[in-house]
């Protein structure tokens, strides 16, 4: 039920009235970047890439949609796995929707804020084992697989020229893992995804 009640959430965020949205400006954008820490601000760095789209709501406010995916997730299991032959991979494909809020609108340089809400599918592999080890710990894993909710915040500045549009930005999101992940794989926390990312977009 949860879940179900998330991707409705998600949906209406991501999908504006659909005949208002026809005479509305939209942005699409893809997007790369590098994840720092998610346990701990001083975790690895790892990549991270995706999608977006912008519908202007208002001159300085936008409904925002975005997917993507967060590579190497480190949590405080993984820091003790650090001193073995043994790796532990937590990815993440996500997708939300939000809002954003937009300084000086009509200038070329534009400042903004943004908040969004979702859902993350947590998939969990590991390395280092063979033979029947490896096998037991893959079944094991599949308990870990799960879709949580995730939020995120975050603030950048958007430079645009025509309808070419070049992001700068940071974001953080938070990633309910639940009872059984968390309790696993990182002590009873959430992950916490420190993200800073260069977009490019095209408005039409």
């Amino acid at each position: 039920m949860r879940k179900t009640i998330l991707f409705a959430v998600v949906v209406l965020c991501l999908v504006p009235v659909v005949a208002a949205a026809q005479s509305l400006k939209t942005e699409v954008q893809g997007f790369g970047g590098m994840t720092v820490g998610t346990s701990t601000f001083g975790s690895a760095a790892a990549p991270t890439f995706g999608g977006r789209v912008n519908v202007d709501l208002l001159p300085n406010l936008q409904a925002v949609g975005e997917f993507g995916r967060l590579a190497d997730l480190q949590s405080s299991l993984f820091d003790l796995l650090s001193y073995t032959s043994v790796g532990v991979h937590l990815n993440a494909w996500y997708g939300e929707g939000g809002v954003r809020f937009i300084a000086s609108p009509r200038s070329a340089v534009r400042p903004y804020g943004e908040a969004t809400i979702g859902y993350a599918r947590l998939h969990t592999t590991v390395s280092g084992l063979s033979g029947t080890a490896d096998a037991i710990a893959d079944a094991a894993l599949v308990l870990l697989n799960r879709t949580q909710p995730v939020l995120g915040a975050g603030a950048g500045v958007e430079f645009r020229r025509g309808p070419v549009a070049l992001d700068l930005g940071y974001r953080f999101k938070k990633i309910s893992t639940g009872n059984i992940v968390s309790a696993a794989l990182n002590g009873g926390n959430d992950f916490k995804v420190n993200q800073f990312r260069v977009g490019v977009g095209v408005r039409f």
